[in-house]
This record gives structure tokens, C-alpha cells and sequence, in this order.
């Protein structure tokens, strides 16, 4: 695994808007850096995280079957009890998912370590999907890269397919898509996944989440009062199963994408949980809930998480590594759990986190953030990769 410099492509800013990309640089700071490239090898990327990717995500599936049968480890995901049996059945009636990423730390030696599931509201899909591909192709048609570069990455070509799929268990229904207002990459994010939808047949409509409303007999409806009964939100379950209109929730005829029992997917409670289950995996950190921090004999550093936490919000470092500065955020009030400190692997002054994207079960591409911080967060740094 090699981090390597490379010229940008002359007016490549035009060219990400013209295609739709107007988040590549937000708030004055670059998201997507085409300066440099990662290198793999695909020995690396075949036994190094395709493997991993569905080998943890079958063991994920396995908490949920855990989880959802036992009431005390509800209360451990601070699920709201009003909202079990809307999750149970979710799972129970085999709700499709469409994807989901899995964060490690990799270097290219040894084994990927996981850092969260990103099961609910995953963003980047855009950036890793497409445009990453453009970027190879570009350069290898102006020879900067070798014509038999490739890059582990068929994530659009699934998601269409999955589309497809879900088209087939819903037929005849108009999937609304949504995100809040004023989130730029949210935005993009959805749009994409959109017209990958519209690939596949699918007939869409979208609605901004701020705007959804409910019509006299309580069903959920959009701007022109259509019923909504498929949806893909960009929303995590958390937030909705708090808001005043979650009493509706399980009690309209509406296929989630993601599914309900994704929200113990993302939560960070699934990390003790797979340590519990599959203790020394290779491919897992040691973590522990709040209460049984007493079994974390020997770990001289952890990392604090908020049970909630997402875009690397309100982590900390205790032990040996105490001095590294907190990320903020408005997470925490709902719990922590704490997992073993891995570091990132450092290429030059970057901490380089992989995400490792599946469609369904089945591993998709991966994306790479960089910061000069080591945590990952919304606005880490965006790099392509290439496999040779």
C-alpha cells in the first residue's frame, strides 16, 4: 500500500460540477484531493478487506439475531422501547437493505482492524462510486497511469442491481428519496442513488425530510400530498425514532430503505457486542460497555465512543494516549462504549482510513479518507485509489 503524488487533472472542478459534484470543496477547504493516490496491490485488497468485509458483516448480521431477541440488549443500544416491536419485525420479516461501510485501519500489512458499521446513512457513495472511477479512467486515457490499472470498486454497478431487486419485492410503488435541507453533500449523495435507482427502473420522487407531513388518516405524505410507502432516507433511525411523528413509525405500509434493523447496525454498541461473540477475531478491537470496563484488563489506551456517535463526533482518547484532542460534537448523552486504540497508519503527515463499501452482503469497493488528524471526520479529505 503506497501513497503516491500525481498531477491534477487541468480544470477538474469545472468538470466535478458539470457532473454534479459541488461539493468538492466546502467551506473554503478541499474535500476531494486528487493530488495523490493510494496503491494496492490485489493480494491486499482481496485477502486484506474484501475478505474481512463479509466475513464481519455475516458477524454483524449475527448481533442483530441476538439483539433483537433479547430485551435487555435493546435497552443496551438505547433503543426505544416504543420501537422494538417496529425493529423486531423489520428484521424478522427480512426487510432488504441496499449498503452500508465498514471503516478499518489498514495499512497494507496485517490484519484490517474495525473501527464502526456505517449501516444506516453511509455518505461518500458518490465520491467512491463514480467520480473516483472517472478519475481513473481519465488518467489512464492521458497515459499518467498504466492501461491495466484497475480499482476495487463495482459499487454503482450493484447498486443498480440491488435496485432491481428491491423493484422486484415492490413493484408499482414511487420510491421517495430524502435528506434535510442545507446539507450540500447530503443532497448529492441522494441524488445519486437516485438516478442509479432510475437505471433500474424505478420510478422516484423526492421530498426534503423537513417537509414530510402526515394527511388525515396518518399516513406520511410529501409536498403534494402522495402517500409515501417506499422511502430511502439519509436520516439515521436514531434521530427519527425520537421526533414527534415516530409514534407513526411500524404503523404505515412503508418499505425503509435502510430497514429499521439497521439502527443496531450503526450503533456503536454493535462493537462490544461483536468482541463478546467473536473474542481475538482477527479482524476486531477489544471493547466493552461502560459497565464492564473491568474485563478491559491489559489495554493501557481506549478510545471513548458515544453509543450515537457519527462522522467521528465527540471521540476521545484515555490511557497513553489522553493527550491527542477530543473531536466535539452532540453526542455522549445516551452512553459510551470503549474500544482498544488502533491507530490509523500515517503516510506522510495523513492518518488514511479505509471504507470498505458492500451492496447486500456482498463487498463493493472501497473509499479513503485522510487528516491530518487522527480522527476521521465529515470533512476529512476524499483520495482515489488504484490497484496494480
Amino acid at each position: 500500500m503506497l501513497r503516491i503524488p500525481i498531477a491534477e487533472r487541468p480544470q477538474w472542478q469545472q468538470k466535478a460540477e458539470e457532473f454534479g459534484f459541488e461539493f468538492h470543496t466546502m467551506y473554503g477547504e478541499i474535500y476531494w484531493d486528487e493530488t495523490a493516490y493510494y496503491q494496492f496491490t490485489l493480494e491486499q485488497i482481496e485477502k486484506g478487506i474484501e475478505e474481512p468485509t463479509e466475513d464481519i458483516h455475516q458477524m454483524c448480521l449475527a448481533v442483530v439475531e441476538k439483539v433483537v431477541n433479547d430485551e435487555a440488549l435493546m435497552r443496551r443500544f438505547c433503543l426505544p422501547e416504543a420501537q422494538w416491536d417496529f425493529i423486531r419485525q423489520s428484521w424478522r420479516n427480512g426487510d432488504p437493505s441496499l449498503y452500508s461501510r465498514l471503516d478499518f485501519a489498514y495499512s497494507g500489512n496485517g490484519d484490517a482492524k474495525l473501527y464502526e458499521n456505517n449501516a444506516d446513512t453511509p455518505t461518500s457513495v458518490y465520491e467512491t462510486g463514480f467520480w473516483q472511477w472517472l478519475w481513473l479512467q481519465d488518467n489512464v486515457d492521458t497515459g499518467k497511469l498504466p492501461a491495466h490499472t484497475d480499482q476495487f470498486n463495482c459499487l454503482q454497478e450493484k447498486l443498480v442491481n440491488r435496485f432491481k431487486e428491491i423493484k422486484y419485492l415492490t413493484p408499482d410503488r414511487i420510491l421517495h428519496f430524502s435528506c434535510c435541507k442545507d446539507t450540500p453533500e447530503d443532497r448529492g449523495t441522494v441524488q445519486y442513488l437516485e438516478d442509479c435507482a432510475n437505471e433500474a427502473g424505478i420510478n422516484t420522487d423526492f421530498v426534503y425530510i423537513d417537509d414530510i407531513g402526515r394527511d388525515e388518516h396518518g399516513n406520511f405524505s410529501d409536498m403534494d400530498d402522495h402517500v409515501i410507502n417506499s422511502m430511502f432516507k439519509l436520516y439515521p433511525w436514531e434521530f427519527m425514532m425520537q421526533e414527534t411523528f415516530s409514534e407513526s413509525l411500524g404503523k404505515n405500509n412503508i418499505r425503509w430503505l435502510e430497514p429499521p434493523w439497521k439502527s443496531i447496525l450503526s450503533n456503536k454498541a454493535l462493537l462490544p457486542m461483536l468482541w463478546k461473540m467473536f473474542p481475538n477475531h482477527p479482524n476486531l478491537l477489544p471493547a466493552f460497555f461502560e459497565d464492564e470496563l473491568h474485563l478491559a484488563s491489559g489495554v493501557d489506551s481506549m478510545v471513548k465512543k458515544p453509543i450515537f456517535s457519527r462522522e467521528g463526533s465527540n471521540i476521545s482518547f484515555i490511557g497513553k494516549n489522553a493527550d491527542i484532542e477530543a473531536s466535539s460534537g452532540p453526542y455522549g448523552e445516551e452512553g459510551f462504549i470503549y474500544q482498544a486504540t488502533h491507530m490509523l497508519p500515517k503516510f506522510g503527515d495523513s492518518y488514511t482510513l479505509i471504507g470498505s463499501w458492500l451492496v447486500d452482503n456482498q463487498a463493493a469497493g472501497i473509499s479513503i479518507r485522510e487528516d491530518r488528524n487522527p480522527i476521521t471526520q465529515d470533512m476529512s479529505r476524499f483520495l482515489p485509489h488504484v490497484i496494480v
